[in-house]
């Protein structure tokens, strides 16, 4: 078995808590002595101020006190699935009593989070280490449902040893959404104390997270409007629509959108390379960021799970055609800056687009709003409802195909896919023809195999926005196992920064003298996602001597971007891997061992560290750390099957038998596990059951070839013609 090798990405919690506040706590002060605040910008850039005031950024983060606590504190008892919580208020402090069974504990409320449509409330477990309590305030109004406390889960149950339950490191602030809720945060985590002392600028989102340390601006008695890098003002161009024309173009000098970056930040999926957010600072050049494609977004790119908006604006044809975050959100509100369809018709022609003909349903309701068709939401966090920023067009008719939503059924629940297609065919005609390279990345993306030349025709489609083309390349070694530098070199060295991210992950399928020399260069790259990616590659190449120093400083690099994600097994598990693939064994040991201190929750840190034994011939270590993984996640598919192929190792086949089915049922989605159970039921010559289990299970898997080949292997054997040529005709 392989090592699995996982991919950290931390989420930064949605933007929303009062105003600039300099603060200490009880026992703790979590701001820097330093003389960096928001108030500098007060005497010059009230009006700013005041309009940053209305902003969620400005009610990221409060001191939990009247003035910023919304939730009902007059002694209320809630409770989900034995989940207990009293809220009440003791002299002047906002308290909670939790309990979980057995175990209670009280806590004072450190801090809000957010404002709306929820907020949320923080207490410190441990010096220094904050987490975000399980219950919520739901901030909308009683007419929308809201003004109550809910689970963040409200249907299901998180005990406390699933890794979402509240006081395990996923629900932690230091690590999972500090830094996006504070200027100037550092996290500074100890992984040999496992410890943070984190420290912040000031407690909200103000204005240094986008301007910057203005300390020498402040002292100058001129403000110096072009170091106002939110300026929607361009000097030499605008947006102009002819009267031919059915959307605006840009007119003049190509635009600056570097500024953007600063949004992305915080506004992506992304791993941290860096301790806090350095403002005008390249985004790649602080993190590694996950691209579209699943099970995090839908085949088609619009977004499934909680992205934010990086991933599904770079697809846009938007983004591609210039537009930027502050041509829609107001520079300090962040609001929209028109409300309703205006919005878009800055832009768009009214007389084409705000019209019946195109939208076909009655002026000012819901149908005939822009964004309800281009921009679906999604609700996130139980009552946060989002919008993707890809603006798509609705096509149910491939929603048909690939399982992807569609404005059209999401409104009318009571509708299918065909009757969607039927109006729309009615209205508008025959649909666009989706290009083929189009329909091969959704193929990919929905879990089907592909040919390695359909694949490439993704990547090589400069018709298609780059971001998912960059995504096709980092899937490459979905199709095939060795490619040759001539695919690659073109993306080695393109201009386009995110195709040079995936191309310096996807050469690990390069033999490993043509990846020294091809991916050498990308060791000084400008920037440290890539840097870091093309030292991951190259981790366990002889690099030349030309090339050993810029390697030491980016594997340092990725040296340090675990480190810095250490406070969860992912980081640790990465750190154990890395260590191992440099013959550090011992290292390889301490990482994988503290990634279950850490996160006893965590499954991969039992597997890694068991296969780690398994190469030493430490059976019995194998089977004590996989069983005791096993007593923390008995609901692991990962670990079963982890357990089963050592009793397979072991000879102990009629007992993995049990074990690779318990793994399918509790997974049932991994192709792999079905897999090891149908083989294992031959091995144990129950060749026609296994058969017969296949052809009922098989089609809840869209990732099928290998198991379409073990039926036609079995129906070979069983020498079952019927099942044979079922088989065959099976997608």
């Amino acid at each position: 078995m392989k090592f699995i090798y996982c991919l950290f990405v931390i989420i930064a919690s949605f933007l929303a808590t009062p105003f600039v506040q300099a603060f200490e706590s009880a026992g703790h002060d979590f701001q820097k002595d330093a003389p960096i605040s928001n108030l500098q910008c007060l005497s010059c850039h009230q009006q700013s101020h005041d309009k940053w005031q209305q902003s969620d950024h400005a009610k990221a983060m409060a001191i939990a006190d009247k003035n910023s606590v919304l939730a009902n504190f007059n002694n209320v008892n809630v409770e989900h699935y034995g989940q207990k919580a009293h809220f009440f208020i003791k002299d002047n402090h906002y308290q909670v009593r939790i309990s979980y069974d057995d175990k209670v504990d009280t806590f004072s409320i450190k801090y809000t989070f957010g404002h709306y449509p929820l907020q949320q409330y923080l207490v410190e477990t441990e010096e220094g280490r904050l987490q975000v309590l399980p219950f919520a305030w739901d901030a909308r109004t009683k007419a929308q449902g809201g003004q109550r406390w809910y689970h963040n889960y409200s249907h299901e149950e998180i005990r406390p040893e699933d890794r979402l339950h509240w006081r395990q490191p996923l629900q932690n602030w230091n690590g999972m959404c500090a830094d996006c809720h504070s200027d100037g945060l550092k996290r500074n985590y100890d992984s040999d104390k496992n410890q943070f002392e984190t420290t912040f600028d000031n407690i909200n989102v103000g204005c240094l997270s986008c301007h910057g340390d203005m300390s020498e601006h402040a002292k100058t008695t001129k403000r110096n409007v072009a170091n106002d890098i939110t300026s929607t003002k361009h000097p030499t161009g605008q947006w102009l629509r002819a009267a031919a024309d059915k959307t605006a173009q840009w007119q003049g000098a190509k635009r600056d959108n570097s500024f953007m970056d600063n949004c992305f930040a915080c506004h992506a999926l992304r791993a941290p390379l860096t301790d806090g957010i350095k403002v005008n600072t390249p985004f790649l050049d602080q993190f590694m960021p996950q691209l579209p494609s699943a099970p995090s977004y839908h085949a088609d790119g619009q977004i499934k799970e909680e992205v934010y908006v990086y991933g599904s604006f770079l697809q846009s044809k938007m983004y591609n055609k210039g537009v930027n975050c502050l041509d829609c959100h107001d520079k300090h509100t962040m609001k929209l800056k028109i409300e309703g369809n205006g919005l878009c018709l800055q832009c768009h022609g009214g007389e084409v687009y705000n019209v019946k003909s195109h939208h076909q349903h009655q002026e000012s309701s819901t149908g005939a709003q822009c964004a309800n068709c281009h921009m679906p939401t999604n609700r996130y966090m139980g009552v946060d409802d989002r919008r993707d920023h890809s603006f798509k067009i609705p096509r149910p008719d491939l929603s048909a195909e690939f399982n992807t939503p569609n404005a059209c059924t999401q409104c009318h629940e009571d509708k299918t896919n065909q009757w969607a297609s039927d109006k729309l065919k009615k209205w508008h005609g025959k649909p666009k023809a989706v290009s083929k390279s189009k329909q091969f990345l959704m193929a990919l993306n929905n879990g089907q195999a592909i040919n390695l030349e359909d694949h490439l025709s993704i990547i090589a489609d400069t018709k298609l926005d780059v971001i998912s083309r960059a995504s096709a390349l980092q899937m490459l070694s979905f199709t095939t196992q060795m490619i040759t530098i001539e695919i690659l070199k073109p993306y080695l060295t393109h201009q386009e920064d995110l195709l040079r991210l995936s191309a310096a992950s996807t050469a690990l399928l390069l033999s490993p003298a043509i990846r020294v020399l091809h991916l050498s260069p990308l060791l000084a790259d400008k920037y440290k996602a890539i840097r870091v990616a093309a030292a991951r590659s190259l981790a366990t190449s002889e690099i030349a001597v030309e090339h050993q120093q810029v390697f030491n400083d980016a594997f340092n690099e990725l040296l340090s971007s675990n480190e810095l994600t250490s406070w969860r097994g992912e980081g640790r598990a990465n750190q154990g891997l890395l260590a191992l693939e440099s013959n550090q064994v011992s290292k390889a040991e301490r990482a994988f061992l503290g990634a279950i201190t850490v996160e006893p929750y965590f499954d991969t840190g039992y597997i890694n560290l068991a296969d780690l034994y398994r190469t030493q011939q430490r059976s019995a270590e194998v089977a004590s750390v996989l069983a005791k993984g096993m007593k923390n996640l008995p609901m692991s598919g990962a670990l079963k099957y982890a357990y089963g192929l050592h009793l397979v190792r072991t000879q102990r086949h009629l007992k993995a038998l049990d074990f690779f089915e318990k793994a399918t049922i509790l997974e049932p989605n991994s192709a792999q596990y079905l897999y090891a159970y149908i083989l294992s039921l031959d091995g144990q010559g129950d060749s026609i059951v296994a058969l017969n289990k296949l052809q009922k299970l098989i089609g809840n898997y869209s990732d099928n070839q290998q198991l379409k080949e073990l039926g036609l292997y079995l129906a070979q054997k069983t020498r079952n013609r019927k099942m044979y040529d079922w088989f065959i005709g099976l997608k």
